[in-house]
């Protein structure tokens, strides 16, 4: 006897062709997860330590661990004190200097206006005066500038005329080979003071009194002096002959000539720098620049003073949250150390390594699910934005040998945390798609 099997209902064919289509595609997922690219690390931001750059006592601290801060937003305060006392000399300084500047400036414009009256009154003198008759030209014929270099250049040709005279006048010493000579020389010149102030006091006691005993005093002190005189010249001369004589007598007189050649270009000189050019006003402008320096130096010193008060208060070098604070008021602290730790959790990365043998899957730009296991349930999205130009050993706090001998890149993500859930050090899984 044949027996007809029941026909299936439909619905229980199409429950399975579902059921093998979630087969098919579960299938399919899992594969590609097996090989998708993993890694791990853990969350990054920027660190900053917050120090001061004096030291000092800290007065205040103006915030608290987790606390969030904008740049530039006061942290703490230093001791203002001895900077603030500082400051008071340095600002006296400054006043002190700009009053001896304005003293100066009176001078200079008051010397300047009197030498411009008498470059104009010698400039009227010129035009009225003949020129020597030596000159084919008057006196204003050559313009002033000219004609104070042309007597600069005089002073040093007197200069170096007394030079010459003054070395010629001890080669004629030298070639007299007479070691008494200068001694000789000596003893005339000390005589012949000596005479000079005798005769003074035998003419002055002759003034003051008749008495006979006071002027007979002064006569014989006046003998004796004329006595030492003679003797000198006497013991001088028989040193020389008449030619020698004669050459060291020209001599001195080369020197006494160019001596007074100098005198005479300088007193010429003298005359011709008037105005703006006068010693007198040359000597102002001098002062004139020392004030300025001065005021400029004292200025200098009151703002650095102000640059030091102003490093008082430490500022937030970046926008972020403190994630330590390891001091407090009344501690004092020196430079460069480490109050306070700023982190930007406002731009995480994370930091993970990839093997070599699969190095090639990654791009900048590329994008990457990161999980956590605070928040089992949300994926955060990451975009690489560095990938290493060089390959290292897997770093140390790899567990397992074998992962520690592998050879990997670094591979730097950014991780978008709008609704900041995420905290640095936060261990972390990568997937990149």
């Amino acid at each position: 006897m044949n027996h007809k099997r029941p026909p299936i209902p439909a619905i229980i064919i199409v429950l399975l062709l579902v059921a093998l289509s979630i087969y098919f595609i579960v299938t399919q997922t899992a594969g590609a997860d097996e090989t998708a690219l993993t890694a791990s690390g853990a969350i990054e931001a920027v660190q900053v330590n917050v120090a001061p750059e004096i030291a000092g006592k800290v007065t205040e601290v103006l915030v608290e661990e987790g606390q969030s801060v904008s740049i530039n937003t006061p942290l703490l305060r230093l001791d203002a004190s001895l900077l603030a006392a500082q400051r008071a000399v340095a600002s006296a300084a400054v006043d002190s200097a700009t009053a001896a500047l304005a003293a100066a400036q009176t001078k200079y414009d008051q010397t300047l206006e009197a030498a411009l009256a008498a470059q104009a009154a010698q400039r009227s003198k010129d035009w009225r005066t003949s020129a020597p008759s030596e000159f084919d030209q008057p006196n204003w014929y050559i313009e002033q500038e000219q004609q104070i270099a042309a007597a600069q250049a005089e002073l040093a040709a007197a200069q170096a005329a007394i030079d010459d005279a003054n070395a010629n006048l001890e080669k004629v010493i030298t070639d007299l080979k007479n070691s008494d000579y200068l001694q000789a020389e000596q003893d005339l010149a000390e005589a012949r003071a000596a005479f000079v102030i005798a005769e003074q006091v035998k003419d002055q006691a002759a003034d003051a009194s008749d008495s006979g005993g006071l002027n007979e005093a002064a006569q014989d002190y006046y003998d004796d002096a004329l006595t030492n005189l003679e003797d000198a010249e006497e013991a001088y001369n028989d040193l020389m002959n008449s030619d020698e004589a004669e050459d060291v007598e020209y001599a001195r007189g080369q020197v006494l000539v160019a001596q007074q050649r100098y005198d005479a270009a300088y007193a010429r000189l003298l005359t011709l720098q008037t105005g703006a050019d006068s010693p007198a006003v040359i000597a102002a402008a001098k002062e004139l620049d020392k004030a300025k320096s001065a005021l400029a130096q004292a200025e200098a010193s009151l703002a650095l003073v102000d640059a030091q008060i102003a490093k008082l208060t430490v500022n937030a070098p970046m926008s972020g949250v403190v994630l330590t604070r390891n001091v407090e008021p009344g501690e004092f602290v020196q430079p460069g150390a480490t109050t306070l730790t700023l982190g930007n959790i406002n731009e995480l990365t994370i930091t993970v390594y990839v093997p070599e043998d699969r190095y090639g899957e990654i791009s900048l730009g590329q994008s990457a699910a990161v999980m956590v296991d605070s928040f089992p349930d949300v994926t955060f999205t990451a975009t690489v934005i560095q990938i290493a130009d060089k390959a290292e050993f897997t770093p140390r706090n790899v567990q397992t040998v074998e992962g520690r001998s592998s050879t990997v890149f670094a591979i730097k993500l950014s991780v978008q945390d709008p609704e900041g859930k995420l905290k640095i050090g936060m261990p972390a899984d990568v997937v990149f798609k």
